[in-house]
Parts: C-alpha cells; structure tokens; sequence
C-alpha cells in the first residue's frame, strides 16, 4: 500500500507550514514543548483556579479584602525573591555551562510547591502563600534559563516565530489542562468526585486542589522534551576561562559568578539597545502582569462568578492559540516593534474597558480583548531582547531580562494592595496600569535594533576569534 502521508509533496507541505510556524527542527518543538506544559502554571495557579481558592478557602478567615491583600504580597514577595536570584544563578550557569542544570532544579522547585497545595485547607493562609510563593520561584526561575536557550536554538531570522511559537504551544496546553481542570471542578460528580450539598470543606475543596497536583505532573510530563532534545549551549568564552569553569568548586563558581556579574552590570552600558528594550518591557510588562494576576481576584471583587471567572480566562487561552501565531507572521511583515506597539494599544484600551466593567458578558469581552494581545506581545518582546544579546553570556542577560521583568510584576501588584486598602476598591488601581503602557511604549520608541543586533554579533565574534 501507498502512503501518501509521507509523499514528498506531503512532506513539502508539512516542512512549509512547520517552518512558518518556527517549529521546522526536533529541538525547536521540544523548546516549545516546555511553554505547552508549564502555562499550567500560568493559567490554572496563577490566573485562574487558585487565587479563588486562595481568597474562598485559605484566606476564608480573614475579613473583608484581606485575601486579596495577601494575594497580593504573596505576589511581591515571590517576584522580589526570583529578581534577586536570577541573575546571580544565570551567571553561575554561563560560566559552568550549566543553564539546563538550573532549569531541572527550579523544575523540580515548582512541580513539589505546586502539588503540595493539594494539603490546603480552609484558613492556612499562611501556608498557602508560602507554597504559592515557592511554586511561583520554580517556575519563573525554570523561565529564566529556558529563555536563555532561545538565542542558541534559533538564529535572528528564526526568533520571532520560534518565540511567539513557544506562547502559542503555551496557550494551548496551558488551555487544554484548564479546560479539564474547568470540567471536574463544574461537574464533579461526573467524575467519581464527591458533588451535592452538605459536603465537608476537605471533600468540597477536594477537586480543585486536585487541579493543583495535575498541573505539577502536567508541567513535569512536559518538560521532558527540552531536557531530552535541546543540548546544553557550549561555553564560548576564553580558552583560560573554560579551563576555570571545568575545574572550579560551587564556591568558585559563585564568586566567579559575581565577578561576571559586575562586568555584565558595566557592558550593559555597551549593549544600549538591549538594555532600552528590557527598560521599556519591565515597565508595561508590569502592566500586562497586574492584569494576568489580579484579573481573578477583580472579577471576583465585583461579583463576577468562579464559574464564569475560569470559562472567561479559558476562553484567552484558545484566542490566544491563532493570535500568538499571527503576531509572530506580523513581526516578520509589519516589523517587531510596531507589532508590540498595535499591543500596548490594545492593553490601554482594556484598562479603560475594565475600570468601567459591571457585568459577566463584559468580563468575557475584557478576555477576548487579552486573547488577542497578550502572548504576542510577550514573546515578540522576548524575541527582540534575545536578538540583541551576545550568546556567550546569554545565560546573565536573561538572569537580568528575569529581574527587570519580575520588577516589572512588583509594582502593579502592589499598587493593587494600596489601592484596595485606600480605597476599598480596585478600579482606580485598573485605570491606573495605562501609565505602564504609555512610559513603557515611549522608551521602546527609543531602541534601534539593527544597531543593537550588531553590537551583539560583533561581542560573540570577538569572543570566537580570541
């Protein structure tokens, strides 16, 4: 029998719409594969399920607001954890060639915090946002270095589609396990969980904490692509420097690790372009990270539904599937930069739409309008940062792109818990995050990225050629 599924002409056709996609070589699909199953995280712990776990039931003690003031600081105090180690451990993982190590490590950091929020219960809150915080340092200090690998797997041409490729796989697997995890905690009856009224706080909380442990095995099962296909980048630094890293202790590496890391700090004045970009990406990145993490806890606030709170941030995943690709093709056409600015438009206009939101159909226009922008956005301005960095140091460059961009998750949170304890409300919190997309927007009108991919071509000549 014939196969015509492996026709050359198949094979074309398949090859073309691979490529388009930035997905035509095994470690490029295994690079992405690693978004598909850590926007679990994102979508079911970060957005979604838990922070109406976190403010219902481990904070179901507290009066008024206060869940969704320890919400909140949880989120500060995880974002100014992560922002001061990462560029300290990216630096370790240049210099030892070790950024895959990193990224098992804080792997398995995040997998364990996150499957141990199945032993929440009613009023640890506390306890609950310790695991959270930890859960939240693992997976985006796995972020870190598995963003490091990017400008090792994919040339200039190729960062755009690989990039916003890695979101659209993210939204789609980060989808997928929410829209299961959306069924059981709906209907739980249907499947074998306990369900009716007059059930115990441990047996009505019972399948939303086990969303909490499938994500974990998600994220786990998923990761094992990356590890298995994407080599760990070679060292490209000096001869002496290579002999120093093969044979120094953890202690050496350390203080070697700080020593880079203050040369870094000071080339960072010779990397203009890349250090404008990522000024300009914390700023309304802080505004996109306010709205992913407080969304839940504001629908909440104005009484929109947990039902309808999950459907609605499902419904940005699927949206989200097309529109990251089509960001990525819109790069390549319209330029990365006007790409990102048709985003910050966007995201203002969702500000202004959310400060005057009342009503469940409007929560789902607001996810509609978020859909459309926010993995795009993301990732063509990780694609822009990762095009004007030198490899050789990619590793300390994405530890600090890690701390600008957890920085830029500081402040709107924490806007939000003063906001809330001013004024009794979060409104004015939501109109305010435009401020991130406008100064955001006018630093990023500043970069020159030819002049900034130059710079980094000619650092990693340089280094290539001693």
């Amino acid at each position: 029998m014939t196969q015509t599924g492996s026709s050359p002409d198949s094979k074309g056709k398949t090859g073309g719409i691979l490529n388009a996609l930035g997905l035509h070589r095994p470690e490029l699909r295994a690079w992405a594969m690693y978004d598909f199953g850590i926007s679990a995280m994102q979508t079911t712990i970060t957005t979604a399920v838990f922070p109406i776990f976190f403010v219902k039931v481990a904070a179901a003690n507290l009066d008024g607001t206060g869940g969704a003031q320890w919400w909140a600081n949880a989120n500060t105090i995880g974002a100014v954890m992560i922002a001061i180690l990462a560029p300290i451990l990216g630096a370790i993982a240049d210099f030892r060639a070790a950024k895959k190590k990193f990224l098992v490590g804080f792997l398995l950091l995040g997998v364990s915090a996150t499957a141990a929020m199945f032993f929440i219960s009613q009023g640890q809150v506390l306890y609950a946002s310790i695991i959270y915080i930890l859960s939240l340092a693992g997976a985006t200090g796995s972020m870190t270095f598995y963003e490091a690998l990017l400008p090792h797997i994919a040339s200039e041409d190729e960062m755009d589609r690989v990039s916003t490729a890695g979101y659209a796989f993210g939204y789609i697997g980060g989808g997928i396990l929410l829209a299961l995890n959306l069924a059981w905690i709906s209907n739980p009856g249907m499947f074998g969980l306990p369900s009716g009224d007059n059930l115990s706080p441990s047996d009505a909380t019972l399948p939303a904490r086990l969303a909490f442990v499938s994500v974990g095995v998600w994220w786990l099962i998923f990761a094992i692509p990356v590890l298995r296909k994407v080599a760990e980048p070679k060292r490209l630094i000096e001869p002496d420097e290579a002999t120093a890293a093969a044979n120094a202790s953890v202690g050496k590496s350390v203080v070697t690790a700080f020593q880079r890391l203050g040369e870094t700090i000071r080339e960072l004045r010779g990397y203009k372009q890349a250090f404008l970009a990522m000024l300009a990406f914390t700023i309304y990145n802080d505004g996109i990270q306010t709205i992913i993490k407080m969304a839940s806890v504001y629908g909440t606030e104005i009484g929109i539904g947990q039902s309808d709170l999950i459907t609605a941030i499902l419904l940005v995943q699927f949206i989200g599937i097309p529109f990251a690709f089509a960001f990525g093709w819109l790069g390549g056409k319209l330029g990365t930069k006007r790409s990102i600015f048709l985003g910050l438009f966007v995201y203002t206009f969702i500000c202004v739409f959310a400060y005057n939101m009342t009503t469940t159909r409007e929560f789902y226009i607001l996810a509609g309008l978020v859909g459309l922008v926010q993995g795009g956005t993301q990732a063509l301005s990780r694609s822009l940062f990762a095009r004007m960095i030198p490899k050789h140091k990619s590793g300390e460059f994405f530890g600090f792109y890690s701390v600008f961009e957890k920085f830029g998750g500081i402040l709107g949170p924490l806007l939000f818990g003063i906001a809330i304890a001013s004024f009794g409300s979060s409104r004015v919190a939501i109109l305010s995050v435009i401020v991130f997309f406008i100064v955001g927007g006018a630093i990023l009108t500043l970069v020159n990225v030819p002049e900034g991919e130059q710079a980094a071509r000619d650092a990693d000549a340089r280094t290539l050629s001693v």
